[in-house]
């Protein structure tokens, strides 16, 4: 590193500049997690993929073929997973995939990895905004007469307005309070998927034959209805039993023990989200047949429909709101955390890292909320040139973004996996990955099929697009100002030292400042 004032100093193409004390005061976290907190939030996270958006991939593939992906994508989680653990116990700070690309990669490798998680999270978090307005909107027109959907012009805006400004308050209400809450709907959640596998079993309602009720093409089985190229495009779709539980890494300034903890967490969340993933993809599907599951919008209301009538809709909606709004507050919460770490270290504007007295990133938290707002408002405007099918058109393209933004920054972070292994291999790793850089090369080789399958299939052009235009945004945003604006964030310390400056709550979050621009006390 050069220096060329007692204020800024240069490396990599990145200037750095003298932040203080005052600065990471004003963006302090605090410790809050255990290990079961981290096991709800990760749990949270994920669960509204068992109640909705897996299915659509028994559309593609049929229930042989989804079934086929999610093994691949149980293998992929499996080694990236174990990946992350490690990185994440060597890095015990905020950053996650921005810190893990940095090390590697350097700045612009750091914004890239980082930036695609901000992309998933605030896409995941409308996507469920969108289908939690959805069946809120269906239970209050049921019980009460209410529907803003028949209110003349589209109100649906409402629900999202209010969906994100309650869960921006709970999150930035205290992360003991989000943890809290993270544990208790995960748990609720768990008991509605045990209920309803509990019910399909034992009315009788599932039946074998309906996983093969779909009519298959000239020539291939009933397997694989459509043949073996479309597992290709039920990968995307078999992610969202698992996509949002790599984000525990951004809670490690915020758990008791990361080092011990996070790894755990994401060891028991993982199982516990393959087995409510089978339950859901062989007991739903089986109850109302892969024709249907394969287009139904709400799939797991459905089953409990078909078991139980239709008479008890506005309270199976209500079960299935459930587990959407865990999902909000987990996704919400890691957006949070991205955006403030890639602001703390000024690769984002400074202002969205501020915390406040409740000691969380209420900024961060508030301005992914608007931008989330803003592209579904969007995207209702759009969907109504298509009236038909305006639930299909807005939700698709975001949770086609979502996934698309998920993909590269989990085929980023394990190069970065491969790459730390050999740039720093005097670092501390106080968990180790048991299946090591082969089990990174394996979830790098099943994101990048992913993603080849995004590109091969027409249906995923919009959101690729959108995607890229965000990208030039904040690439040219970096490449003209931030760059010049970094500041020796722990992330960028961890960097920078080459593994040796590790824990920003021991060491002090201001360290390396005073050895690049010297102690001004």
């Amino acid at each position: 590193m050069s220096q060329s004032s007692n204020e800024s100093a240069k490396v990599a193409g990145a200037t750095y500049t003298r932040a203080g004390q005052d600065y990471f005061e004003k963006r302090g976290l605090k410790r809050s997690a255990g290990i079961w907190g981290l096991w709800g939030l990760a749990v949270a996270a994920v669960i509204s993929g068992d109640f909705s958006g897996w299915n659509f991939g028994i559309d593609f593939a049929g229930f042989g073929g989804m079934l086929i992906a999610f093994v691949i994508l149980v293998a992929m989680y499996y080694g990236m997973i174990f990946s992350i653990g490690e990185m994440a116990a060597a890095m015990p700070h905020t950053g996650g995939a921005y810190s893990f690309a940095r090390s590697a990669m350097g700045p612009w490798g750091g914004l890239i990895t980082g930036a695609a998680e901000t992309i998933e999270y605030v896409a995941t978090t409308a996507v469920i905004v969108f289908f939690s307005a959805s069946y809120a909107n269906a239970i209050t027109a049921e019980l009460l007469g209410f529907d803003l959907s028949a209110a003349g012009a589209n109100m649906m805006w409402v629900w999202y307005v209010v969906l994100y400004l309650v869960f921006v308050l709970l999150n930035a209400a205290g992360a003991n309070i989000s943890f809290t809450f993270a544990i208790v709907v995960s748990i609720i959640s768990i008991g509605i998927i045990l209920v309803f596998s509990a019910m399909a079993i034992f009315s009788g309602a599932f039946q074998w034959a309906n996983l093969w009720d779909m009519v298959p093409d000239p020539g291939q089985t009933e397997f694989l209805p459509h043949g073996v190229l479309p597992i290709l495009f039920a990968l995307p779709f078999a992610m969202w039993f698992f996509l949002g539980i790599e984000e525990l890494p951004l809670a490690a300034e915020e758990s008791h023990n990361p080092v011990r903890d996070i790894p755990k967490a994401g060891f028991w969340a993982r199982g516990t989200l393959i087995v409510t993933g089978l339950l859901v993809l062989f007991l739903n599907t089986g109850v109302i047949g892969a024709e249907a599951t394969g287009v139904a919008a709400e799939p797991l209301l459905d089953g409990f429909r078909a078991i139980v009538g239709d008479g008890w809709a506005a309270v199976l909606a209500l079960f299935a709101l459930v587990g959407l709004l865990a999902s909000l507050q987990g996704i919400m919460f890691a957006y949070g955390r991205n955006m403030y770490s890639l602001s703390r270290a000024g690769y984002y504007p400074r202002f969205l890292s501020l915390t406040g007295k409740r000691q969380t990133p209420w900024v961060a938290l508030l301005v992914g909320a608007v931008i989330g707002f803003i592209a579904l408002v969007v995207l209702d405007l759009l969907a109504s040139l298509d009236p038909e099918n305006v639930g299909a058109v807005a939700g698709a393209i975001v949770l086609n973004i979502a996934v698309w933004g998920a993909v590269l920054a989990y085929f980023l972070q394990m190069v970065s996996f491969i790459i730390l292994r050999r740039k720093f291999p005097n670092a501390s790793r106080p968990y180790r990955s048991p299946w090591g850089i082969a089990g990174a090369v394996i979830a790098a080789a099943i994101a990048l099929l992913i993603f080849v399958g995004f590109l091969l299939n027409e249906a995923f052009q919009p959101a690729i697009i959108a995607i890229a235009i965000v990208y030039v945004v904040i690439l040219i945003g970096f490449a003209l100002f931030f760059r010049h604006r970094l500041v020796l964030s722990p992330e960028e310390e961890y960097a920078l030292s080459g593994g040796q400056h590790g824990d920003p709550q021991a060491e002090g979050y201001d360290a390396m400042e005073k050895e690049v621009f010297g102690d001004k006390s």
